[in-house]
């Protein structure tokens, strides 16, 4: 059919004595077409580096040719545990060039903290992100006990480690700064420097460039095994009695203090949730890729 119709337009061009549109069209047919891939930036979870992106890098050189990818190489490591304002105002310094040099956009993949720094750099920058994919981040906060607290914080329950985190010096770990205590949110309220000044809706410019988001993709799952709750990668938490609010029932969703609700009444969130995948397969697993990450890739 295809080649019916190639035949039946060079006809008529031919008969039309056009030929120079009859030129374009050869060339048109005989010349691959080159599809132009968004560059993508990806930003590693706490304790990561760019090494989480080694398998993102190798299977996009093959189903995405020519990608250009950008895997951040700061706060890696030990240094992932810095305030999260430190880290978002120096990774601006990073992405910042590469969006401007990037006309139709670009696309940021980032995982477990590294969610949270890209909820931070889509509310201060005038950015150009077509599309925030977030793998198992917890954008709603951390209430849980994880091997990260238990091997920083030995002596800390989930039930007391509030008494810390809650003051300015407990403030300076980057843990902290999204740490919400269902139990205690005067002072979660009151302590909590980064996520809840994202949240709170009190600058408006935070909303102003989160919505210029055209895609918010998240992407968590039961068995992740550190987020918690696993649907605080859904933007979904606790209550105080321990229950989960799913997003549409969160105040910052219901206030769309930072466009959440806007996003989502444009139908620009689109949520996945994945069973079988521990925290630290996310970026590694594929199918996750395949089904949930490459189709939105344009």
């Amino acid at each position: 059919m295809f080649r019916n119709n190639v035949r039946l337009k060079v006809s008529l061009i031919m008969r039309k004595n056009t030929g120079l549109t009859l030129t374009f069209l050869i060339f048109a047919l005989v010349v691959p077409f080159t599809v132009q891939y968004k560059p993508i930036i990806f930003m590693h979870g706490i304790i990561g580096s760019p090494t989480e992106a080694e398998y993102l890098i190798s299977i996009l050189q093959k189903v995405h040719p020519g990608t250009q990818i950008t895997a951040v190489n700061a706060f890696n490591r030990y240094q992932s545990f810095e305030p999260l304002w430190e880290q978002v105002n120096n990774i601006t310094k990073i992405v910042q060039p590469i969006m401007n040099s990037s006309p139709d956009g670009v696309h940021l993949i980032c995982f477990s903290q590294g969610g949270l720094i890209c909820r931070g750099l889509l509310s201060v920058l005038e950015h150009n992100v077509d599309t925030f994919i977030a793998l198992s981040s917890p954008l709603a906060g951390q209430y849980g006990d994880t091997d990260y607290l238990k091997d920083f914080f030995p002596y800390y329950l989930k039930e007391t480690i509030y008494k810390y985190f809650y003051t300015k010096n407990g403030q300076k770990w980057s843990v902290a700064n999204y740490w919400r205590d269902p139990h205690h949110t005067d002072l979660y309220h009151e302590f909590s420097s980064y996520l809840y000044k994202l949240d709170n809706g009190q600058n408006s410019n935070y909303k102003n460039n989160f919505v210029r988001l055209k895609k918010l993709v998240l992407i968590g799952g039961p068995d992740d095994g550190v987020i918690t709750p696993w649907q605080s990668s859904h933007f979904g938490f606790y209550d105080g009695n321990e229950k989960i609010k799913e997003m549409r029932n969160q105040e910052y969703f219901l206030n769309d203090t930072f466009g959440l609700k806007e996003l989502d009444g444009r139908g620009a969130i689109d949520t996945h949730v994945i069973p079988g995948v521990e925290h630290v397969h996310w970026y590694r697993n594929s199918t996750v890729f395949n089904k949930y990450i490459e189709p939105y890739l344009t």
